[in-house]
């Protein structure tokens, strides 16, 4: 099935593997929660056990350094994209009202970027990601 509109993530290269995974799971979070159309139904098996619902689409995964995250985030910006972003300041702090607090710390050009997560028309997010390596 070929979707209309395109998710993706790009976390930052140098990072270790837990963080590249706690980055992606916050930044796909972020998009289900901001973006609520991209979510199905929940899932339920042949026993009768409810599943939470999942994204309706795939979302591909792609690796980058700083500087190629910031261009990212400034492209997709630019294109009035949803966008969502995780800074290395995150990594320090305890809960969602100091995440929120060190992001805005900071201006944009400045964020000390670990991941970028867009979503938006197909061809638009396709351009905004142009280049980059999807995840090992």
């Amino acid at each position: 099935m070929r979707f209309d509109t395109k998710i993706g993530i790009v976390v930052r290269a140098d990072l270790a593997a837990w963080q590249q995974l706690n980055v992606t799971a916050f930044l796909a979070s972020a998009v289900a929660g901001g973006v609520p159309e991209t979510v199905g139904g929940p899932y339920e098996d042949g026993s009768g056990n409810s599943y939470l619902p999942m994204f309706r689409q795939p979302v591909l995964v792609y690796v980058a350094g700083l500087e190629e995250l910031r261009v990212v985030r400034e492209k997709a910006v630019g294109r009035g994209m949803d966008v969502a972003v995780y800074i290395e300041e995150m990594f320090k702090t305890g809960h969602d009202a100091d995440n929120r607090a060190a992001v805005r710390a900071v201006e944009a050009d400045e964020l000390g970027l670990v991941g970028v997560a867009v979503h938006g028309p197909r061809n638009g997010v396709d351009k905004v990601l142009k280049g980059l390596t999807l995840h090992p």
